[in-house]
């Protein structure tokens, strides 16, 4: 009996590290809700011979980036089929009944196929995501997928990331990049960030001098605020609360012109190639404030018409300067035109108004603003502010779509139908969540990846520190919040703004590894999280964009980085 029991416990004991080891070889990011390997059944190899079998035309756009993958990183394309073979095959189906989470898949390895079933066409593309993450990261060995059965479907379903073009602009090809990377971490919107004042980037038709003018900039400052360069440029500067300076602050820039912009073809051509991806793209057009290169174009929209407005040629301290929109009646029908092009473009339910670091100095001493604050019964600059957003909001909601804007849309009064996405940390959101509003939490201090991920930065970045824990450890929905007040936490969003990101290089440098760990945040349930084992799997990460040439940063594991 007790040789027996011996044998017993020598073989529970090898079960056990056959199932650890071949645990510690699957690692995804982000971690899905169940991952389980079945280490007695065989792997499933993908070959030549390999089809895709499709349940109807509706999974094509999985069945499509699956094989695009294939054929980039493996030079193998396989049949694509609504024929179900006897064998060697990956099955995407449809199946209400596999869960009752949205968006969830169930993906199970068999020693002849492997079937992805999803409850929609979503979640048989993240399940897609999954399955790349399980093929080798070498393109000399075997396509393997490991013998697993992975239940998986998203914490959150807004799950965002940003992309600022008006500091920085960034061609076509790029911006599809930029939407692949978002759509391997199975996020599933792109705030397109297309308007500032340092460039107009979408092109409007009936105001065409916004990108004949307004895309371009003389110059940008070199280094961090104020930078150094040719003293070629005068801005008049705000000295305190009220007044400005008859003087002209002198801010040194390079003097390189600087633009470019998206013709309304080629945003249709990205909102396709988006969609196709299961990601909605958000366009955002700055107002009131961050309006210097549509005021450079049309300054008759300004506080002061007669001044010579120019693309903004220098970052940060915005705000400062004379950026805000009059709140005319010709500011507004000229705003509601060019949403109106915005939001015939953009299939999307939710458009971006900005309405953050409006100084209200401008309107205080603009006689014009004060006429109409009058006119109107509007009390003081808050409470414009307010009505502005109020005005733009009904507008928008008259034709079918939703705003969002930064936390400062709480100004005043929030705007009814509004989503707010919440910056300056998390107080914004809180208020929004408390009164029933959708909240997308996007915290500087805790989400803005311009930031530097290591004190000694090995290249130029926003002058704020946020290491990748800091990134991973971030919880979005606040504990002050009751279960209830938690529903309206949409999601998560990172941002990155480009004022120090000139090339798409940087761009991945900035992003990776951190959106990984912010992927997990959005996707991966809150018990689920744990850094020691993320930092585990994101060495299997790193294979995989050495496979795919992506720019990455290598030092997070080093101490003295930090």
């Amino acid at each position: 009996m007790l040789f027996l029991s011996m044998k017993k416990l020598i073989l529970i004991t090898f079960l056990i590290t056959i199932t650890y080891t071949a645990n510690a070889q699957i690692s995804l990011i982000p971690q899905p809700v169940d991952v389980k390997v079945e280490h007695l059944k065989k792997s499933f190899t993908i070959n030549a011979n390999t089809q895709i079998y499709i349940q109807n035309d509706s999974l094509i756009n999985s069945a499509n980036f699956l094989n695009d993958y294939l054929q980039k990183y493996f030079n193998l394309k396989l049949n694509v089929t609504t024929v179900a073979p006897s064998k060697n095959f990956i099955k995407l189906m449809l199946n209400a009944k596999v869960s009752k989470f949205d968006n969830a898949y169930v993906l199970s390895t068999q020693e002849n196929n492997v079937s992805i079933v999803g409850t929609s066409a979503p979640g048989i593309f993240y399940g897609v995501q999954t399955l790349i993450q399980l093929l080798p990261t070498s393109t000399t060995a075997p396509l393997l997928v490991p013998a697993v059965h992975i239940i998986d479907y998203p914490r959150f379903d807004y799950r965002g990331m940003h992309l600022d073009v008006s500091r920085h602009f960034f061609e076509v090809t790029f911006i599809k990049k930029y939407i692949d990377y978002l759509a391997l971490h199975k996020m599933n919107y792109f705030h397109w960030h297309l308007t500032d004042d340092h460039g107009w980037r979408i092109e409007i038709k009936k105001y065409p001098k916004l990108t004949a003018i307004g895309a371009w900039r003389n110059g940008s400052i070199i280094g961090l605020w104020p930078g150094k360069g040719n003293e070629n440029i005068k801005y008049q500067v705000l000295t305190n609360d009220v007044k400005i300076t008859p003087e002209n602050a002198v801010i040194k820039t390079d003097g390189i012109r600087h633009g470019g912009y998206y013709t309304q073809e080629e945003i249709k051509d990205v909102i396709k190639y988006a969609a196709e991806r299961y990601i909605t793209i958000i366009p955002e057009i700055e107002m009131p404030a961050h309006s210097m290169a549509a005021l450079a174009a049309y300054p008759e929209f300004g506080t002061d018409p007669n001044k010579k407005y120019q693309v903004a040629e220098t970052w940060g301290m915005m705000n400062k300067y004379n950026n805000v929109f009059q709140a005319s009646e010709k500011t507004f029908s000229f705003l509601e035109d060019v949403l109106t092009e915005v939001m015939d473009l953009f299939p999307s339910k939710y458009v971006h108004i900005g309405g953050d670091e409006a100084s209200k100095v401008w309107w205080k001493q603009s006689a014009e603003t004060q006429k109409i604050m009058k006119e109107k019964g509007i009390k003081d600059e808050v409470a414009l502010q307010s009505y502005f957003i109020h005005r733009i909001e009904k507008f928008v909601n008259s034709k079918g779509k939703t705003i969002i804007g930064w936390d400062e849309i709480l100004d005043g009064g929030l705007a009814p139908n509004a989503v707010v996405m919440s910056w300056r940390g998390e107080k914004g959101g809180i208020a929004a969540a408390k009164v029933k509003q959708k909240v997308v939490m996007s915290p500087e201090e805790k989400l803005y990846l311009n930031h530097k991920q290591f004190m000694k930065e090995d290249s130029l970045a926003a002058n704020k520190f946020l290491p990748l824990e800091t990134v991973y450890n971030y919880e979005p929905v606040p504990a002050e919040l009751n279960a209830e007040q938690a529903k309206y936490i949409w999601g998560a969003q990172g941002n990155l703004w480009s004022e120090y990101i000139a090339n798409p290089a940087k761009v991945e440098y900035m992003l990776f590894p951190r959106m990984d760990a912010l992927s997990e945040i959005q996707w991966s349930q809150k018990e689920q999280k744990n850094y020691a084992d993320f930092l585990n799997r994101l060495k299997n990460q790193f294979k995989r964009y050495d496979l795919m040439g992506i720019t990455y940063s290598q030092r997070y594991l080093s101490p003295a980085a930090n």
